[in-house]
């Protein structure tokens, strides 16, 4: 009996074990809904009275399985709080590189700069979705009027870009394209070994105006030009609204391209802190001058030329043919008693040759 009932116990237990063991069939799952992911990327941008949204579609559903076959996007936009309205729809495939483009209806083009914000929803082939995706905001309203009578001229400083002033208090946005790739003049004497970074193909300036009750100014300077290369530029007005702590443009359309060529025409700045210092001549030593000026900074400098001059005579260069590289002269050809006048000018690696310096005047005494 006891045996029985220990083995009954046994076999009790045992049963136990096998009606909870992990071999029971659990709940049934529900079936995948190959709902898509929703799009993160979403980016919106307006351009005269055309919007363009551009995003990725996404290669998975929800539950993380590749999706097969093409998708409808929806694009809805909504303004302030209302409705999200039907701006159209398009099909595309998993991965693929989302785009639409849409010219605002009259309403919506008209008006103070106001949000419009726009979202992408992705449907499965039963018209289901995960939800509509990241917002891409624009301002709707009515455009900046063109801008007009743009003019590109080349400085020494730069780029001077001139415009016919507007009536309003809009910013400017400046465009500027590279159209060439020369490499830049190397720096004399190679003063730096490392070489300059690639220029970039597109850049763009804002101006506006310092203040709340100034004009914006109807000039620009580009600084960052390099010579020898090829620009275009264009403009467009642009009116600036703070939505949601984040300052938006509302851009105008883009006035036609003006090309300038940066040629490096203009000579060195002129030197200047010429000193002349004289020394008698001596025992075993000439009578002679001595000249040194402040370096020059430009980046092209080739080098310095000495001139020389008595009373109101002509000037005569007296430095070599070859230019001088350090700002300083050692002048020989000199006779007691004589006052001399001298001046110096830098020449860029163009051949390009500044105006004289300030003279300086100094007498050679008499031993």
């Amino acid at each position: 009996m006891r045996r029985l009932g220990w083995a009954g116990v046994t076999v009790t237990v045992a049963a136990g074990l096998v009606l909870s063991g992990c071999g029971t069939p659990g709940a049934p799952l529900p079936p995948s809904l190959n709902l898509p992911e929703r799009v993160t990327d979403l980016a919106a941008t307006r351009a005269g009275d055309q919007v363009s949204l551009t995003w990725t579609m996404p290669k998975k559903n929800t539950d993380k399985l590749l999706l097969k076959g093409n998708m409808q996007a929806r694009i809805c936009r909504r303004e302030d709080t209302g409705t999200c309205e039907s701006a159209g729809s398009l099909q595309l495939a998993p991965g693929a590189a989302g785009a639409f483009t849409e010219t605002l209806p009259p309403a919506l083009a008209s008006g103070g700069p106001r949000a419009l914000t726009y979202f992408v929803e992705l449907n499965n082939r039963n018209g289901r979705s995960a939800g509509e995706s990241n917002a891409g905001v624009v301002l709707a309203g009515e455009a900046p009027v063109p801008v007009t009578g743009l003019i590109a001229q080349v400085r020494k400083d730069g780029v001077v870009l001139h415009w016919t002033p507007g009536s309003g208090m809009e910013a400017i946005r400046l465009h500027r394209r590279l159209l060439t790739s020369k490499p830049a003049a190397k720096p004399r004497e190679e003063q730096s070994l490392l070489a300059a970074p690639p220029e970039p193909v597109e850049q763009s300036l804002l101006v506006e105006a310092g203040g709340k009750a100034e004009r914006v100014p109807d000039r620009a300077l580009d600084k960052e030009i390099r010579f020898g290369q090829v620009y275009e530029y264009r403009a467009q007005r642009v009116a600036r609204l703070t939505v949601d702590g984040r300052t938006m443009e509302l851009a105008g359309p883009l006035c036609a391209p003006v090309r300038v060529e940066a040629l490096d025409v203009f000579p060195p700045a002129v030197p200047t802190g010429l000193a002349a210092v004289a020394t008698a001549a001596g025992s075993g030593t000439e009578a002679s001058i001595d000249l040194s000026w402040q370096p020059c900074a430009e980046a092209d400098l080739a080098g310095y030329a000495v001139y020389r001059r008595e009373g109101d005579g002509g000037w005569q260069r007296i430095s070599p043919v070859e230019l001088l590289v350090e700002p300083a002269f050692h002048d020989k050809q000199v006779q007691p008693g004589h006052t001399y006048r001298y001046a110096v000018s830098a020449v860029d690696q163009g051949g390009h040759e500044s105006a004289r310096s300030v003279e300086a005047e100094e007498t050679v005494p008499i031993p």
